[in-house]
């Protein structure tokens, strides 16, 4: 995936960050150096911040010029060679043949061992030479006695050692001094141009060939050159004839030598050209001389001398004898035009610099210039000259240039060997910073009431600079590993590889490089993991995006996400404790991945995916199905088998998927089952009628013939139209599909029976697949919420009870109408018994009870029962004008309502008899009125109707609305006794009251 391999990207974003940090502002202005890799560790001291001067110099040329000077100075100052006393004779070793004893004649003026203490370097904190003697070591020579003798050294021989400067060119220097001194008693060396005056006193026999002197003329020519005309005080106006004069002197003197040693007309020529510029003052008043103090000359002997501090055997440590040495450098100031502040900020350089051409392994160094920085921070905020911000601009933005190189990606420049010395170089580069910022920026002076902390500012950039750096590193490594895996099995994606890989990153952090740098940043850690987050985050987004389904790799990758969010966040509110808004700004920084909330919507399209496939199963299955009940031997449609089996399958591949939210994404994937299943059980009863289905339509009423003769006959042939629009209807309702007949409803009784059983293990191994996922918790089993099945139970039961009363109805009023609807009385009622009703309804009974699952069984023999029950009361209630029943009737019907509920008893192998008892309680109350006699019956009705009717039934009856619901106290109930009471009486009544039809 191309997204994932951007390191150009991710480097580019840390490069904008450096170049964002860049602040502008000197007196002109100046710019953070960055880069968002580190730079290699060299042992090459770096270019001079001081500016450059004529290559025509050399480095040679300056250390001579400047141990001339060192050596004026100190003469002049004290009239006498300073010494001092070295416990060790081998301390310094190099031109050790060339030592000679003190010149001076004084050995004890002044006179110092190495085992006195250096404040210098005490403040500083620097190491002693390792190869100082020890305070009572002995030297290397012995005397006759065996006892040792200690070595005594000057000063100025000490100097001239550190600056290899040849013995002979050392006496040829002091003789030169003596000569000048005697012939200018009283005169300062401020107030002489040095190579002038040493241009005077030597001529080519002073040396030992005349390429020495030659090259020695030379050099002092050149550095005329360089004080007067290139790198003057006091700048030259364009019309300054003394500088032009000087400068064909120069040329001409360096292309054929003048005769120096003598006071001849070259050298008066010169001298007058050389004072003429060299006595110029800025204020014109003051005497003054101007050769070696203009910038960057100054600064470049200057730095020359003092790197004379280092030791020459031991190149990053300070001699033991540095405070008395630098004692006698800063003599040399009024000739150099240096004063504390310049010194201050070169020390600074040249103690950086000495750690920077070591090796870079003496933290001891950048220590000392970080501390001497603290000296150039006060003395930044105490002066306002532009030649000393500029130089001071200048040689900080080297510093914190080199710091930069490093500090924009530490992770590449620190390990486990070197991360000591990360603190000083963070430290270093954030002086420099603070000092460049505050002292020295314009704008920051403009925007000082912002409050900007610099140290925080810097070390913010460098956290997520070099953890950018580190992180696109990380992220091509993590697809090398995944590139050199490809063969193996089961290879893990990239994004989870680098996951891990960015925790170890993490973890890293915190660990060694967050406790450094906390001093300048409180929320270093947190600062990290916000920007490894930032940067994992924007290539899962990538990720996230791209995914269609839930895949082993998706989820692999989402998960390693949503652990590597979890340890992040954990990291940064750790590092938060203590600050005032409790990380709410880091956490801010931090966008949820929202990996469970990926991996929650992946889920969910998944279980969609296999919702809609059971869906579309069930739909193409029901209609294919017979509802056969030799299709096994429980007697269940084997689309209920399948159906179990899919929401099996999909529960074991739901668990078995590798996320680690099961109890939570499963109520969705429950509910959705759920309602599968229940739109598989209402497809199971559809089509199969109801009790409304079946049930006939009343006949309007009418009132008995009493014509007995032809009553029979007449009534045997004639069939209501009302019934026969009615089986019409079921006819239509059922299609004369087979799928619905007895036993085939049967089947989706046992169906929707099995399905009702087969949930409660269901639910049963939902808990057990639930205890047995890694993600689940003891909350997740407190409850049942989620984990049950809440429509389909209850659809069960209600179309379990739906398809027993259809059953019931469509075998009382549609299999057996001809038996009981269209039969039963009709005619004489010796011939028209319910006997063959009984046989035909026992029939059924038994194909029942061989096919119907015995949990519902005796539920389908109740609905028959009541439904028998019902039809055997609208025979006699509402069986239509064929039909006429006479109080001697009563006890025939009784006798067959008894065998009715006999068949349902079944000698005790049936129907309890409390429920049989509870079914027929209607028939048994309205049985009665058959055998009661007409005249109590009309009062009886009369009376019920006036209370039900109140006041407005007393001038006509009105007509009671059926109710259905049959009895004794019932005036429709009365009613229709009397409209099949074969009587004159109820005749007669029915016409006056009512003027019932004999017939429709």
């Amino acid at each position: 995936m191309a997204s994932l391999f951007s390191r150009e990207r991710i480097l580019g974003q840390s490069k904008r960050d450096s170049a964002g940090s860049a602040m502008n502002g000197t007196t002109n202005s100046f710019r953070f150096t960055s880069a968002a890799a580190a730079a290699p560790t060299t042992l090459d001291p770096l270019p001079s911040p001081f500016g450059d001067l004529t290559p025509t110099l050399s480095s040679t040329d300056l250390r001579e010029t400047a141990y001339e000077i060192f050596v004026a100075v100190c003469r002049t100052s004290t009239g006498k060679a300073l010494s001092y006393t070295s416990s060790n004779a081998s301390a310094y070793t190099p031109d050790r043949s060339s030592q000679s004893p003190s010149l001076s004649g004084s050995p004890s003026q002044r006179s110092i061992t190495s085992a006195a203490a250096s404040k210098m370097k005490k403040a500083l904190g620097l190491r002693s030479s390792s190869s100082a003697g020890s305070p009572g070591s002995a030297g290397s020579g012995t005397g006759s006695g065996g006892k040792g003798k200690k070595t005594v050294m000057t000063i100025g021989e000490l100097m001239r050692i550190q600056m290899k400067i040849s013995e002979a060119a050392d006496s040829r220097i002091r003789r030169a001094l003596l000569r000048i001194s005697a012939g200018q008693v009283g005169r300062r060396v401020e107030l002489m141009v040095l190579p002038l005056e040493l241009l005077q006193q030597f001529k080519a026999s002073d040396f030992t060939d005349h390429q020495e002197y030659d090259m020695w003329q030379k050099r002092n020519l050149k550095m005329l050159e360089a004080g007067l005309l290139l790198h003057p005080h006091v700048p030259l106006g364009n019309s300054n004839t003394a500088s032009q004069r000087l400068r064909q002197i120069i040329h001409g003197a360096l292309d054929k030598p003048i005769e120096t040693g003598r006071n001849n007309e070259p050298m008066q020529v010169l001298r007058s050209a050389v004072m003429s510029l060299a006595n110029r003052s800025s204020d014109g008043l003051s005497e003054s001389c101007h050769w070696a103090d203009g910038f960057p000359l100054n600064l470049r002997l200057y730095e020359i001398l003092l790197e004379t501090c280092f030791d020459a055997n031991d190149e990053s440590s300070i001699i033991e004898e540095v405070d008395e040495l630098m004692e006698l450098i800063k003599k040399t100031w009024g000739i150099l035009g240096i004063n504390q502040m310049l010194h201050n900020i070169c020390f600074s350089w040249v103690l950086f610099n000495r750690f920077v051409g070591t090796g870079q392994v003496d933290n001891d160094l950048l220590y000392a210039a970080d501390c001497q920085l603290v000296e150039v921070a006060k003395d930044a905020k105490t002066t306002k000259d532009p030649a000393y911000a500029k130089i001071l601009s200048s040689t900080l933005t080297s510093i914190l240039g080199w710091a930069e190189k490093r500090l924009l990606a530490y992770h590449d420049t620190f390990d486990k060997e070197n991360v000591n010395s990360m603190q000083s170089i963070v430290s270093l580069g954030v002086s420099a910073a603070k000092i460049l910022v505050e002292d020295i920026s314009n704008e920051y002076r403009r925007r000082r009431k912002n409050d900007v902390d610099v140290a925080r500012s810097r070390t913010d950039t460098y956290i997520r600079s070099s953890l950018r750096t580190a992180f696109a590193q990380i992220m091509e490594k993590a697809d090398s590993s995944r590139r050199a895996s490809r063969n193996q099995p089961n290879p893990l994606p990239v994004l989870a590889i680098l996951a891990k890989d960015v925790g170890e990153l993490a973890n890293k952090e915190k660990k060694m490089f967050s406790p450094i740098l906390k001093r300048w940043h409180p929320l270093a850690a947190g600062v990290a993991v916000a920007t490894l987050h930032v940067c994992y985050g924007n290539e899962l987004k990538q990720f996230i995006s791209g995914i269609t389904e839930l895949t082993p790799d998706a989820v692999q990758v989402l998960r390693a996400a949503d652990k590597l969010e979890k340890d992040l966040v954990q990291i940064a509110v750790e590092d938060s404790v203590d600050s005032d808004d409790g990380g709410k700004a880091i956490i801010r920084e931090m966008p949820p991945f929202e990996a469970e909330a990926a991996i929650a919507n992946l889920v969910k399209g998944w279980t969609k995916m296999r919702l809609d496939r059971l869906k579309e199963w069930v739909d193409r299955n029901l209609q294919q199905e017979v509802w056969n009940p030799r299709a096994n031997q429980e007697g269940y449609a084997p689309s209920a088998v399948e159906v179990l089996r899919i929401i099996d399958e999909t529960l074991d591949a739901f668990f078995q998927l590798p996320i680690p939210m099961h109890p939570a994404l499963l109520p969705d994937l429950i509910v959705g089952l759920d309602r599968c299943l229940q739109y598989y059980t209402s497809k199971a009863k559809s089509g199969c009628g109801s009790r409304n289905t079946f049930i006939p339509t009343m006949p309007a009423l009418t009132r008995c013939a009493t014509e007995t003769k032809f009553h029979g006959v007449f009534k045997k042939k004639e069939k209501p139209a009302n019934l026969q629009r009615r089986n019409s209807q079921v006819a239509t309702t059922n299609g004369n599909n087979n799928a619905f007949g007895v036993p085939q409803i049967c089947v989706r009784i046992n169906t929707l029976q099995r399905i009702r059983t087969e949930l409660e293990v269901l639910e049963k191994r939902i808990l057990t697949l639930l205890r047995n996922s890694e993600s689940a918790h003891v909350e997740d089993f407190s409850n049942g919420l989620g984990k049950k099945f809440e429509l389909t139970p209850a659809a069960c039961l209600e179309g379990i009870q739906q398809l027993c009363e259809a059953m019931a109805y469509k075998i009382v009023f549609h299999d057996l109408s001809h038996s009981l609807w269209d039969g039963l009385y009709v005619g004489e009622l010796s011939s028209s018994t319910i006997e063959s009703f009984l046989q035909e309804l026992e029939q059924n009974l038994m194909v029942i009870a061989e096919t119907v699952n015995e949990r519902v069984r005796t539920r389908l023999v109740a609905e028959i029962m009541k439904a028998s029950f019902e039809g055997f009361l609208l025979v006699l209630l509402a069986g239509g004008p064929s039909r006429s029943f006479t109080r001697q009737d009563s006890q025939i019907i009784e006798d067959d309502f008894k065998s009715l509920k006999d068949l349902f008893w079944a000698n005790g192998d049936g129907l309890p008899m409390d429920v049989i008892n509870k079914f027929s309680a209607t028939a048994r109350d309205v049985l009665p009125l058959l055998r009661t006699d007409t005249e109590t019956i009309i009062e009886r009705f009369r009376r019920l109707t006036l209370e039900a009717y109140g006041s407005s039934a007393k001038s006509r009856l009105p007509l009671p609305a059926t109710s259905g619901q049959w009895s004794p106290s019932d005036p429709n109930t009365l009613l229709r006794v009397l409209c099949y009471r074969n009587d004159d009486a109820s005749s007669k009544f029915l016409k006056k009251t009512y003027n019932l039809p004999k017939k429709l």
